[in-house]
């Protein structure tokens, strides 16, 4: 069966948007919850798009916004979060708290909320976005609190029974609004030379076009029930690759002052414990540990065919920045 009417939680933000507009030009009618209205604003001149505001995390949303659903896309995941009372991973799936109670609420208890009502509802399909390395055999072994929380969070949804379930595990994510290449342009524009931890770390950008190719082309194809997906890019890169690929391509290349593991973790207490956003935790530190990479190739019943970072990001790194080609790619073109 297709489905026609889709709510979609994290919809606003940046892969979220990316999958609302394929499903725009399928003609699928999309339901976006949100807390603040202001910031579903890209998708207000979207046809089939309803804005609903609401807490999803509240008594009886879930189930109030699935009603009269074909499926449910999850997307909510949050990058930072505090510690718990004990984070020891030993304590995995025990009394303990191996992840701190934000990651906990938003990874792991609420897919476990949504897949209840999800089933209460009738609604069977439901697509997951999980992360890469998440899926190791061993979850006790992850070396951080976001990557465990994501690997307990996966497992609710795959253990509710009455979902035909599809988990993702993407790498980290690039395009014209991403807040991975985009902060090291904008940090080189600022600073005179960049201090990085963990530089040799391992990873495998995937482009945001792919990835909402792989959700929408996943919805309502039968093979892809019950799978779970690695979503990693065509070339494996250092983080000091890419943050050196950054700088040249926004014109502002800095030199690269690679820090040992003390230091860096030192450098991601202070950065964790400033005013304002947090560009790094602690925990982020402890993710880089484990190479987001992936050895398996894209599925064929995906029907993916994978962007090169360098083919897309000149576009919208580049001191001309190609507003054509930056609009077609937030258009998900």
């Amino acid at each position: 069966m297709t489905a026609q009417r889709i709510l979609i939680t994290g919809g606003s933000g940046f892969i979220g948007r990316a999958i609302i507009a394929r499903l725009v030009r399928q003609g699928r009618k999309v339901v976006v919850p949100t807390r603040r209205r202001e910031d579903t604003r890209a998708l207000w001149p979207l046809p089939g798009v309803e804005i609903v505001q609401a807490d999803i995390h509240g008594e009886g949303v879930p189930d109030a916004l699935l009603k009269g659903c074909d499926a449910l896309i999850h997307l909510i995941g949050i990058l930072h979060g505090r510690p718990g009372r004990v984070a020891d991973p030993a304590q995995l799936g025990d009394a303990g708290d191996p992840y701190g109670p934000d990651f906990g609420a938003v990874h792991v208890a609420l897919p476990k909320r949504l897949a209840d009502a999800a089933v209460r509802q009738g609604v069977r399909r439901f697509l997951h976005m999980s992360a890469l390395g998440a899926g190791a055999s061993d979850k006790r072994a992850l070396p951080s609190m976001y990557l465990r929380s994501k690997a307990a969070g996966e497992q609710q949804v795959r253990d509710t029974l009455g979902l035909d379930w599809t988990v993702f595990r993407p790498s980290v994510v690039f395009g014209p609004d991403d807040q991975f290449l985009n902060l090291f342009a904008r940090l080189q524009a600022i600073l005179p030379v960049m201090a990085l931890a963990r530089p040799q770390a391992l990873l495998q950008p995937v482009y945001v076009g792919d990835v909402a190719d792989a959700f929408v082309n996943a919805l309502d194809e039968p093979r892809c029930i019950s799978q779970c997906y690695d979503l990693a890019g065509p070339k494996v890169y250092s983080l000091k690759a890419l943050v050196q690929l950054a700088g040249r391509l926004s014109g502002h290349p800095r030199a690269v002052l690679t820090l040992p593991d003390a230091l860096g973790r030192l450098q991601a207490l202070m950065l964790e414990k400033m005013p304002g956003p947090t560009l790094m935790s602690r925990d982020n530190f402890d993710s880089l540990a484990l190479p987001n990479t992936s050895s398996t190739a894209p599925a064929p019943e995906l029907g993916l065919h994978l962007h090169a970072l360098e083919d897309i990001a000149p576009g919208y790194l580049g001191p001309i920045r190609d507003a054509f080609g930056v609009a077609r790619a937030r258009a998900g073109r």
